[in-house]
This record gives structure tokens, C-alpha cells and sequence, in this order.
């Protein structure tokens, strides 16, 4: 008789399950290719996140949990051996044991329905439109303004009150900075 107990969440059946895989050092990337090259599935949680490279903004995807990612696997029918010695991949965790223990399957699902893996348009998880913003260069330097879109990669449209009327100016993303 196949069951899960609860309290453990130990599962006595044979159907996958996910397990979480702890990669070496800033190798998590590295790891998910070389898995997903096995043909094991895997979920690897990224976001799109907004990083200032010699002096411009770049989008770069990022691991929400560096160092981990998570494989599916059964415990009969999949070949668990390869995956200790895949590059980038220093081990399967266990919690108190030498067996590998799942984790709940609903984790996995809710990170999926909120959308880490991609990002529709990922500049939007950066400024939303509405949102004070300070310009921290050229000559509205030190001035706060109201996001109002993106325009293009690097251009930003804000409002900004000028004698006394809300106008709107093009800038460089690069000069704007969420107000604290």
C-alpha cells in the first residue's frame, strides 16, 4: 500500500517528487545546464533583476536561491548516480539521514504560478508606473519624480513637477533610483 505520511512528508510510493540539489559556488547556472543536458527535470528559479555594469543598466537573470535548485526525480526508475558528479552540482541535501528527502510538490508549484522562472516584461519588476523615483544625475539631479513608463531599453519617461505643472521628460533609466 503506497501512502505519504504527513508529518514527514517521507513518501512511500514510487511516483517523482522533487529534491533539492546544492550546487557549487556561483556554479547553479552551470549545474541546470549540465543536468537539463542528462535530461533530468529540473526547476531552477530566476529572476530578472536590474544590475549597473560599467556604468549602464543591464538586465541579468539571477538564482533566487543561489546555490540550489530543484530535480525531479523517482526514486526506482531514475539514475540518481550522475548527478553527484555533474559539473557545477556538489550535492543532493538530506536532512538527517543519508536519504534524500522531497520537498512538497505545492513549493515548486507556487513558485511556477508566480512567475519566477520568466518575466513578460521583466524592466516592470524594477519601477512600476507610479512610483516616486529620485534622479540621481544631470540637471535635475537630486529632484523627485513619478514613474510613468519605460521607453525603449535604456529610456525612462517620468513626471516631475517644474514650475508648478507636471511635466513629462525622457531621461536614462541609468539616472533614475527608487525613492526611499
Amino acid at each position: 500500500m503506497s501512502h505519504t505520511d504527513p508529518a514527514t512528508d517521507t513518501p512511500d510510493d514510487d511516483r517523482p517528487r522533487w529534491y533539492v540539489i546544492q550546487c557549487k559556488g556561483g556554479e547553479s547556472f552551470r549545474a541546470a545546464e549540465h543536468l537539463a543536458n542528462q535530461n533530468y527535470e529540473l526547476f531552477h528559479p530566476v529572476l530578472e533583476v536590474q544590475k549597473k555594469r560599467r556604468g549602464r543598466l543591464e538586465w541579468v537573470q539571477e538564482p533566487l536561491f543561489p546555490h540550489y535548485l530543484f530535480l525531479r526525480l523517482d526514486r526506482v526508475a531514475s539514475n540518481w548516480r550522475p548527478i553527484r558528479s555533474t559539473r557545477g552540482v556538489l550535492r543532493i541535501v538530506t536532512f538527517g539521514t543519508a536519504m534524500p528527502v522531497p520537498i512538497s510538490d505545492e513549493l515548486v508549484e507556487v513558485l511556477c504560478q508566480h512567475g519566477v522562472t520568466r518575466s513578460e516584461n521583466p524592466r516592470q519588476l524594477y519601477f512600476r508606473q507610479g512610483e516616486s523615483v529620485d534622479i540621481t544625475e544631470g540637471p535635475f539631479k537630486d529632484l523627485q519624480a513619478v514613474f510613468e513608463s519605460h521607453k525603449g531599453e535604456e529610456r525612462a519617461i517620468v513626471l516631475l513637477n517644474l514650475l508648478h505643472r507636471q511635466q513629462r521628460l525622457e531621461m536614462p533609466v541609468s539616472q533614475l533610483k527608487r525613492h526611499d
